[in-house]
Formats: structure tokens, C-alpha cells, sequence
């Protein structure tokens, strides 16, 4: 009887230890209004109003089209739209400094929030774009001197525009961050969103499997 007792405590203690080294995974797949859509664990989509906690225990705080607020084990944790967080029950959170993982939108696109020059813009993956490409609104938004590039013309939606090849001094994804990027800047509102072309993926390595992929930074 003592044994079993001994081997019961034992058991115990070593699920103990699991516990306490047990990490929640938090994935964003969509940000609106008061809203988030995260798979957490691995499991499903489910969407979240402020306020609510799934039954994993994560707590959506805030939530807005750019990046929401979450409560786990105590802990605050703020992610992007296709940015992810994987939370230990101690509260630290544990990031690859050179990697992020993003979701596919309802139209098959990889959207995230990230940084140009320490400003906050939207990216979207484009492997057919040969080099990182932003409108000269965001341009300017991120203190770029976009007309001292040299100049040239490429065919939009709209036609043809004004282009000036650029180089970022910054750009940062989830943990990732790359320096020097060269980019073309064109005149007027297109693209939409930043354009995460060859100049950039071409230093990093992408793993897809249709919902998700993970990029991870080379050099």
C-alpha cells in the first residue's frame, strides 16, 4: 500500500513537471472589429469576441484590424493578424527570432502586420514579385526619400506609374528582421499593402502546406 502510495505521489509529481512545461500555441488568423479568429493548440479556427476565453484558457483583451491582446496564464501577449505566439504556463512567451509562421486568408493569401523603418504596414507574400514593393503614401508614412532612387516605369492595374528602386533600412515580420532590402517605391496608391517580394523571400527559406507557412530567415 505504501508503494502504490510512493508511486502515486511519484506520478504525480512528474505530471507536475509536464504541467509546468506546457505551452499553449496561439495562432492569428483574422482581425476585425472587436473580433479574432485564432487556432490555438493546433485545433480548429475559432473566433473570439473581447472578453471571451475559449476553453483553452486564452483571453481575448482587445482586438482591432492590426493586432490583438491576449490573457494567457496570467500573461498579457499582443500579436499581428498571421502571427504566432507559443505561451509556457510559467508566462514567457517563446518566439524563433528568425522565423514566423502566417495564415492563409479566406482567398489562399499570406497576410501579416509587420514594420518598415519601425512604422507598422501590412505585407502580403508575392513570389511573383521581383523585388519588396510599396505605394508612395506608405513611402513617405516611413520616411523613405523615395525620389532620390532612380527612376523608371511599371505596368499596374491602372497602367503604367512612376517606380523608383529604393533600399529599406528595416523590415520586420513576427521575429524576423532583415536589413537593407532593396525595393521599388511607385507612385501613387497601389499596391494596396506592402508587396513581400524576391528581394526579401529570397533570404528566406518558406515552408508551405497550403494554410500556412513558415518563413525562416537564412542570413
Amino acid at each position: 500500500m505504501k508503494k502504490i502510495l510512493f508511486f502515486g505521489l511519484l506520478l504525480n509529481n512528474i505530471l507536475g513537471c509536464f504541467s509546468a512545461n506546457a505551452a499553449t500555441v496561439i495562432n492569428v488568423v483574422a482581425l476585425f472589429g472587436s473580433k479574432a479568429v485564432v487556432i490555438v493548440n493546433n485545433g480548429k479556427p475559432q473566433t473570439l469576441s473581447v472578453g471571451q476565453t475559449s476553453s483553452e484558457g486564452v483571453k481575448l483583451l482587445s482586438a482591432n484590424s492590426s493586432k490583438a491582446s491576449f490573457l494567457v496564464d496570467g500573461k498579457e501577449r499582443q500579436l499581428g493578424l498571421g502571427q504566432a505566439a507559443n505561451v509556457t504556463s510559467s508566462g514567457t512567451s517563446n518566439h524563433n527570432v528568425n522565423s514566423v509562421t502566417l495564415f492563409a486568408d479566406i482567398a489562399g493569401h499570406f497576410i501579416s502586420q509587420g514594420e518598415v523603418n519601425g512604422k507598422a504596414l501590412k505585407f502580403l507574400v508575392d513570389t511573383g514579385a521581383t523585388k519588396v514593393a510599396l505605394n508612395s503614401g506608405d513611402a513617405q508614412y516611413v520616411g523613405i526619400d523615395y525620389k532620390r532612387g532612380q527612376m523608371g516605369r511599371v505596368s499596374t492595374a491602372n497602367g503604367m506609374a512612376l517606380a523608383y528602386n529604393v533600399t529599406i533600412d528595416n523590415i520586420k515580420i513576427g521575429g524576423l528582421s532583415l536589413s537593407n532590402v532593396d525595393a521599388v517605391v511607385i507612385e501613387g496608391g497601389s499596391p494596396a499593402v506592402v508587396l513581400l517580394g524576391m528581394t526579401a523571400l529570397s533570404r528566406l527559406s518558406m515552408k508551405n502546406d497550403g494554410s500556412s507557412m513558415t518563413l525562416v530567415k537564412k542570413y
